[in-house]
This record gives C-alpha cells, structure tokens and sequence, in this order.
C-alpha cells in the first residue's frame, strides 16, 4: 500500500501559510495547544501526522491521530454529552465539577486525558479491559452524581511509514507518496470486540442510561457497520443502558483557507445495541461448501 500525509501539525498538507509553517517548525500540535505527542517509533521523533490519504483516486483523508479529533476546545466531549443527557451543560475536570454543578445548577464532570485523572477501576484477569477514552458524569444542582455515559474515540491505524513524506514536509513542505497504509484489519480483530465487551460491562451500571458512544471518523465508521453486515443487521434502538451509539465524527463541508484548520463535525449516526452488535459479529456469511475442494482441483487439474 501506499499513501499520503494529508494533514500534517494540524493543517492541511498543500498549506504554505505562516501558520502551517510554524506549527511545523514548532513541532505543536493546535489541538492540544502544546508540542504534538505523536512521535516515531524508531526513534521517537515527533511526527506531527495528523491523517493519511490513500493513493487511490477519490480516497478521502482519514484521521489518524485521536487529538486530531478534539479540535475546538474539544467540541466533541460537549456534543456528546448534550446528547447523552439532553441538555446543555458546563464540562469541568473531575471533581472541579462539583463546586460548578452547585453554582451552576448542575455540571458535567469529565474524565479522561488529563481532565480529571483516571478513574480507578479494579484490574480484569484475563484479557479485555474495563477502560474507555472518556467517562462524563452529570451532577445536579447538589453536586450529587446523578447518571453517567462512556466515549470510546477511535481513529485509524496505520502501516508501513511516513518517515520520508514527513522528512519533505518539514524540508520544503513538498507532498510525495510514502509505504503508509491504513490497518483496516484492526475493525475485525480489536475494534469491534473491544465495543461488545466494554458495551456489556456498561449495560450492567445502574447509572449509565445511555450505554457507550463510539466515535470514529466517517471511513472508520462505514468500515464497521459493513464488517458488521451492514444497518440491516443494526437495527436502530432508542437510548438504553445497552446502547452502542456510533457517531461519525469528520471533516465539515464548510470552505476553508490556508492558514485555517478544517472544522469537524458530526456526519452521521446510528444507534443500535450490544446484543445486535454480539449477534452480527458471531453471524459470518459464509461461502457455498466445498470451495477449498473446488479451488484444490483448479489448481491440479487446470
């Protein structure tokens, strides 16, 4: 495979403005609003890719890097949250949220990524794992916990290197072709058991209304759903302790300049349930028999 950086500290690749350049040379990320915490893993160079584009004609940029996805003060944690609760509340970091929620008549508290630590959950034997990206706890005007929801941000994996696109990005911000692929495999093998298994954990917490939200770029999300055979075998539910809540979190269609940072925003949605999930993955369409038979033959006999 091979592909493109398509967005590089931030901004678009083809971007030459001052701005481009000096998170480039700054090596900072814009989302972050600090030095980028993607690095190199030969070398531990900061690498500044925010999402690739395969060499295919028509293939969109898909996003790579998960800070990339908190663009705007992190946007997409309010979004979430006013969906989950249905209202529009104040984010605050842990506990913080406590004093605000009493002053404010109500608040959200938000773990994950050094808003409000990490929660402390007790350790699984055997594989699997009880944590997710995000955790957003509603409180009312007492500070008291009232109910709570669960964000897993997935972007794309990727293969092969960007090390040589990259080096001619920060040399004369020149666009070439790299060995970078995406890891697509990953849907099957990680992706979507992680959402059966952290979907089932949450279905058995009595304050967790709205089960988990999975938010994935749009090429990410499309990939899913088909690995999954597709909506018809997704049925759309209402909001419910056993929701999976996908949500396709991408570029805005919105014009932009050089000089700015592309908008995201939501592109699309599609609720279903942990058990519909469990049932699609386990439900494989399978080939008509005998076609190992059949293929030993051609091979054979011509």
């Amino acid at each position: 495979m091979a592909g493109y950086i398509a967005e590089f500290f931030g901004f678009r690749s083809e971007d030459h403005s001052d701005a481009s350049l000096s998170h480039a040379a700054k090596r900072q990320c814009p989302f972050l609003g600090d030095t980028c915490t993607k690095v190199l893993s030969r070398d531990a160079e900061i690498a500044g890719v925010c999402a690739i584009r395969q060499m295919t004609e028509g293939s969109p940029p898909v996003i790579c890097c998960p800070n990339r996805m908190y663009a705007d003060q992190y946007k997409l944690l309010y979004k979430v949250a006013s969906k989950a609760f249905n209202e529009k509340l104040n984010l605050y970091a842990g506990r913080n949220a406590v004093l605000k929620a009493k002053s404010e008549n109500g608040a959200v508290a938000v773990f994950g990524h050094g808003w409000g630590g990490e929660l402390r959950l007790p350790q699984r034997r055997g594989t699997g794992s009880y944590f997710v990206d995000w955790v957003l706890a509603k409180l009312d005007g007492n500070g008291d916990l009232i109910e709570f929801t669960a964000i897993e941000v997935q972007t794309i994996d990727t293969t092969g290197n960007y090390r040589e696109a990259r080096k001619k990005l920060l040399l004369d911000r020149s666009l070439s072709v790299d060995t970078v692929g995406l890891n697509w495999e990953n849907v099957s093998k990680r992706i979507i058991p992680q959402i059966i298994y952290k979907g089932q954990v949450l279905q058995r917490e009595e304050l967790c209304k709205t089960g988990l939200f999975f938010v994935s770029p749009k090429p990410v999300f499309d990939r899913v759903l088909t690995r999954l055979g597709g909506k018809a075998k997704l049925p759309i539910f209402p909001k419910q302790p056993a929701s999976i809540n996908f949500i396709a979190y991408d570029y805005s269609d919105e014009e932009f300049m050089d000089g700015e940072i592309r908008n995201l925003e939501i592109v699309e949605e599609h609720c279903t349930t942990v058990y519909k999930i469990q049932e699609a993955f386990s439900s494989l369409d399978l080939p008509e028999g005998n076609v190992y038979r059949d293929a030993i033959k051609r091979s054979l006999y011509g």
